[in-house]
Protein backbone atom coordinates (compact mmCIF):
# COMPACT_ATOMS: atom_id res chain seq x y z
CA UNK A 1 0.00 0.00 0.00
CA UNK A 2 1.50 3.51 -0.88
CA UNK A 3 1.38 5.67 1.88
CA UNK A 4 2.60 9.31 2.63
CA UNK A 5 5.82 10.35 4.21
CA UNK A 6 4.99 13.81 5.06
CA UNK A 7 0.81 14.83 5.61
CA UNK A 8 0.07 17.35 8.31
CA UNK A 9 -3.50 19.25 9.22
CA UNK A 10 -1.28 22.64 10.34
CA UNK A 11 -2.34 24.34 13.44
CA UNK A 12 -2.93 27.88 14.43
CA UNK A 13 -0.61 28.67 17.01
CA UNK A 14 -2.72 31.54 18.39
CA UNK A 15 -6.72 32.63 18.56
CA UNK A 16 -7.96 35.02 16.85
CA UNK A 17 -9.66 36.34 13.81
CA UNK A 18 -8.64 35.21 10.38
CA UNK A 19 -7.45 38.27 8.12
CA UNK A 20 -6.51 36.29 4.93
CA UNK A 21 -6.50 32.81 3.58
CA UNK A 22 -3.95 32.69 1.26
CA UNK A 23 -4.00 29.54 -0.58
CA UNK A 24 -6.33 27.16 -2.34
CA UNK A 25 -6.96 23.62 -2.30
CA UNK A 26 -4.78 22.03 -5.11
CA UNK A 27 -2.21 24.73 -4.45
CA UNK A 28 1.43 23.32 -4.43
CA UNK A 29 3.72 25.83 -1.59
CA UNK A 30 7.00 26.15 0.19
CA UNK A 31 8.08 25.78 3.17
CA UNK A 32 7.33 28.81 5.52
CA UNK A 33 5.03 30.15 2.86
CA UNK A 34 1.97 32.16 4.45
CA UNK A 35 -1.02 29.46 4.72
CA UNK A 36 -3.51 32.00 6.40
CA UNK A 37 -2.89 35.17 8.80
CA UNK A 38 -4.51 36.11 11.96
CA UNK A 39 -5.44 39.29 13.19
CA UNK A 40 -1.78 40.41 14.57
CA UNK A 41 -2.24 44.28 15.22
CA UNK A 42 -1.89 44.16 18.79
CA UNK A 43 1.25 41.86 18.60
CA UNK A 44 3.08 44.22 16.13
CA UNK A 45 2.32 47.10 18.25
CA UNK A 46 3.78 45.20 21.03
CA UNK A 47 6.60 44.40 18.76
CA UNK A 48 7.51 48.07 17.78
CA UNK A 49 7.29 49.36 20.97
CA UNK A 50 9.74 46.66 21.84
CA UNK A 51 12.13 47.99 19.26
CA UNK A 52 11.87 51.43 20.39
CA UNK A 53 13.09 50.43 23.51
CA UNK A 54 15.86 48.08 22.72
CA UNK A 55 16.86 51.25 20.36
CA UNK A 56 17.33 53.10 23.54
CA UNK A 57 18.82 50.50 25.78
CA UNK A 58 21.19 49.75 23.12
CA UNK A 59 22.08 53.49 22.70
CA UNK A 60 22.53 53.81 26.38
CA UNK A 61 24.81 50.65 26.27
CA UNK A 62 27.26 52.12 23.41
CA UNK A 63 27.30 55.49 25.56
CA UNK A 64 30.33 55.47 27.42
CA UNK A 65 31.48 59.38 27.94
CA UNK A 66 30.88 58.94 31.61
CA UNK A 67 33.46 56.18 32.07
CA UNK A 68 35.99 58.00 29.82
CA UNK A 69 35.28 61.27 31.99
CA UNK A 70 35.85 59.58 35.08
CA UNK A 71 38.97 57.73 33.59
CA UNK A 72 40.67 60.54 32.44
CA UNK A 73 39.94 62.34 35.75
CA UNK A 74 41.28 59.69 37.49
CA UNK A 75 44.74 60.36 35.26
CA UNK A 76 44.77 64.21 35.90
CA UNK A 77 44.53 63.21 40.25
CA UNK A 78 46.75 60.84 40.06
CA UNK A 79 49.22 63.13 38.24
CA UNK A 80 48.95 65.91 40.38
CA UNK A 81 49.83 63.66 43.46
CA UNK A 82 52.74 62.50 42.15
CA UNK A 83 53.95 66.02 41.49
CA UNK A 84 52.93 66.80 44.54
CA UNK A 85 55.22 64.29 45.82
CA UNK A 86 57.84 64.43 43.98
CA UNK A 87 58.30 68.29 44.72
CA UNK A 88 58.68 66.94 48.93
CA UNK A 89 61.15 64.42 48.02
CA UNK A 90 62.95 67.44 46.31
CA UNK A 91 62.21 70.31 48.18
CA UNK A 92 60.59 68.71 51.76
CA UNK A 93 57.45 71.44 53.11
CA UNK A 94 57.05 72.41 49.86
CA UNK A 95 53.28 71.08 50.17
CA UNK A 96 51.74 70.81 53.05
CA UNK A 97 50.29 67.11 54.33
CA UNK A 98 47.03 68.98 54.40
CA UNK A 99 47.31 69.37 50.70
CA UNK A 100 49.23 66.32 50.02
CA UNK A 101 45.91 64.34 52.21
CA UNK A 102 43.58 66.08 50.00
CA UNK A 103 44.93 65.10 46.64
CA UNK A 104 45.11 61.41 47.53
CA UNK A 105 41.32 61.51 48.76
CA UNK A 106 40.56 62.92 45.09
CA UNK A 107 42.45 60.34 43.50
CA UNK A 108 40.28 57.90 45.84
CA UNK A 109 37.26 59.67 45.01
CA UNK A 110 38.22 59.41 41.41
CA UNK A 111 38.58 55.49 41.28
CA UNK A 112 35.43 54.82 42.69
CA UNK A 113 33.76 57.32 40.18
CA UNK A 114 35.18 55.35 37.05
CA UNK A 115 34.27 52.00 38.68
CA UNK A 116 30.99 53.41 39.23
CA UNK A 117 30.96 54.56 35.83
CA UNK A 118 32.61 50.85 34.27
CA UNK A 119 29.32 49.57 36.62
CA UNK A 120 26.74 51.08 34.93
CA UNK A 121 27.81 50.88 31.58
CA UNK A 122 27.86 47.21 32.50
CA UNK A 123 24.07 47.55 33.66
CA UNK A 124 23.23 49.24 30.54
CA UNK A 125 24.60 46.27 27.90
CA UNK A 126 22.35 43.99 30.23
CA UNK A 127 19.21 45.90 29.94
CA UNK A 128 20.35 45.76 26.00
CA UNK A 129 20.61 42.26 26.46
CA UNK A 130 17.16 41.73 28.29
CA UNK A 131 15.25 44.48 25.69
CA UNK A 132 16.89 42.17 22.82
CA UNK A 133 15.03 39.25 24.15
CA UNK A 134 11.58 41.15 25.12
CA UNK A 135 11.88 42.38 21.63
CA UNK A 136 12.96 38.59 20.10
CA UNK A 137 9.86 37.33 22.26
CA UNK A 138 7.27 40.04 20.86
CA UNK A 139 8.46 39.55 17.24
CA UNK A 140 7.93 35.71 18.16
CA UNK A 141 4.25 36.90 18.60
CA UNK A 142 3.89 38.49 15.80
CA UNK A 143 5.33 35.11 13.91
CA UNK A 144 2.75 33.30 15.69
CA UNK A 145 0.05 34.41 14.01
CA UNK A 146 1.32 33.55 10.72
CA UNK A 147 0.18 30.01 9.81
CA UNK A 148 2.90 28.59 7.61
CA UNK A 149 3.15 25.72 5.51
CA UNK A 150 5.91 23.25 7.45
CA UNK A 151 7.05 21.32 4.44
CA UNK A 152 6.82 21.74 0.67
CA UNK A 153 3.83 20.20 -0.23
CA UNK A 154 0.32 20.29 -1.71
CA UNK A 155 -2.71 21.92 -0.19
CA UNK A 156 -5.71 19.53 -0.17
CA UNK A 157 -8.33 20.87 2.24
CA UNK A 158 -9.03 24.03 3.79
CA UNK A 159 -10.89 24.20 7.10
CA UNK A 160 -11.61 27.67 7.99
CA UNK A 161 -12.72 31.23 6.08
CA UNK A 162 -11.37 34.92 6.23
CA UNK A 163 -13.29 36.46 8.87
CA UNK A 164 -13.64 33.21 11.51
CA UNK A 165 -12.40 33.27 14.85
CA UNK A 166 -10.18 30.59 14.97
CA UNK A 167 -8.61 28.65 17.87
CA UNK A 168 -5.23 27.47 19.14
CA UNK A 169 -4.38 24.35 18.18
CA UNK A 170 -7.39 24.32 15.50
CA UNK A 171 -6.52 22.62 12.10
CA UNK A 172 -6.68 25.25 9.16
CA UNK A 173 -5.22 23.77 5.91
CA UNK A 174 -4.11 20.15 5.66
CA UNK A 175 -1.04 19.52 3.32
CA UNK A 176 0.83 16.65 1.71
CA UNK A 177 3.68 15.82 0.02
CA UNK A 178 3.25 13.29 -2.53
CA UNK A 179 7.01 13.66 -3.84
CA UNK A 180 8.50 10.82 -1.58
CA UNK A 181 5.90 8.10 -1.08
CA UNK A 182 5.91 4.93 1.51
CA UNK A 183 5.62 1.66 0.53
CA UNK A 184 4.06 -0.19 3.17
CA UNK A 185 4.28 -4.12 2.70
CA UNK A 186 4.57 -7.61 4.35
CA UNK A 187 7.14 -10.32 3.91
CA UNK A 188 7.82 -13.90 5.01
CA UNK A 189 9.59 -13.87 8.76
CA UNK A 190 12.13 -15.89 7.01
CA UNK A 191 13.42 -13.96 4.63
CA UNK A 192 13.56 -10.78 6.94
CA UNK A 193 16.96 -9.53 8.34
CA UNK A 194 18.58 -6.28 8.78
CA UNK A 195 20.55 -6.47 5.73
CA UNK A 196 17.13 -5.81 3.42
CA UNK A 197 17.66 -1.91 4.91
CA UNK A 198 19.30 -0.26 1.98
CA UNK A 199 18.12 -2.95 -0.88
CA UNK A 200 16.87 -1.47 -3.97
CA UNK A 201 13.21 -2.39 -4.47
CA UNK A 202 10.93 -2.28 -7.77
CA UNK A 203 7.23 -1.45 -7.19
CA UNK A 204 4.70 -2.58 -9.83
CA UNK A 205 0.93 -1.44 -9.90
CA UNK A 206 -1.79 -3.50 -10.78
CA UNK A 207 0.64 -6.14 -12.31
CA UNK A 208 1.15 -3.90 -15.39
CA UNK A 209 4.86 -3.43 -16.29
CA UNK A 210 6.31 -0.66 -18.28
CA UNK A 211 4.83 2.89 -16.97
CA UNK A 212 3.42 1.06 -13.55
CA UNK A 213 6.66 0.02 -12.87
CA UNK A 214 8.86 2.50 -9.94
CA UNK A 215 12.25 2.37 -8.23
CA UNK A 216 13.31 2.52 -4.59
CA UNK A 217 15.00 1.50 -1.55
CA UNK A 218 13.99 -0.43 1.66
CA UNK A 219 13.95 2.24 4.66
CA UNK A 220 12.78 0.31 7.49
CA UNK A 221 12.25 -3.66 8.34
CA UNK A 222 10.72 -3.95 11.51
CA UNK A 223 12.42 -6.22 14.59
CA UNK A 224 8.92 -7.43 15.36
CA UNK A 225 6.46 -10.99 13.85
CA UNK A 226 2.88 -10.99 13.56
CA UNK A 227 2.23 -14.14 15.57
CA UNK A 228 -0.53 -14.59 13.06
CA UNK A 229 0.66 -14.62 9.41
CA UNK A 230 4.30 -14.99 10.70
CA UNK A 231 5.37 -12.18 8.33
CA UNK A 232 7.57 -8.55 8.95
CA UNK A 233 6.68 -5.22 7.78
CA UNK A 234 8.64 -3.78 6.20
CA UNK A 235 8.43 -0.04 3.81
CA UNK A 236 9.96 1.66 1.07
CA UNK A 237 10.76 4.70 -0.19
CA UNK A 238 9.89 5.75 -3.50
CA UNK A 239 11.02 8.66 -5.20
CA UNK A 240 7.31 10.69 -6.74
CA UNK A 241 8.84 13.51 -8.19
CA UNK A 242 6.88 12.75 -11.25
CA UNK A 243 3.51 12.50 -9.52
CA UNK A 244 2.02 9.51 -11.70
CA UNK A 245 1.69 7.53 -8.14
CA UNK A 246 -0.88 8.26 -5.70
CA UNK A 247 -1.26 7.62 -2.09
CA UNK A 248 -3.95 4.76 -1.10
CA UNK A 249 -3.22 2.79 -4.43
CA UNK A 250 -2.05 -0.76 -4.00
CA UNK A 251 1.20 -2.24 -5.52
CA UNK A 252 3.35 -5.38 -5.85
CA UNK A 253 6.85 -4.83 -4.13
CA UNK A 254 9.98 -6.70 -5.47
CA UNK A 255 12.82 -6.88 -3.08
CA UNK A 256 16.59 -6.78 -4.55
CA UNK A 257 15.03 -5.59 -8.42
CA UNK A 258 16.17 -1.77 -9.46
CA UNK A 259 14.72 0.31 -11.91
CA UNK A 260 15.84 0.39 -15.22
Amino acid sequence: MLRLLEEAEVPAQEGGVLTAVAVREGQRVKKGELLAQIDDQVARLAAEAAQSQYEIARSKAANDVRMRFAKKALEVAEAELRRSTESIERFPNSVSQSQIDVERLTVQKNQLEAEQADHERQVAVLEMKSKENELSAARAQVARRRIVAPFDGVVVQIYVRRGEWIEPGEAAVRIINVDRLKADGFIPATRANSELAGKSVMLDLNGVSGEREFGGTIVFVSPEVDPITGQVRVWAEIDNRNGRLRPGEAARMTVGRAAR
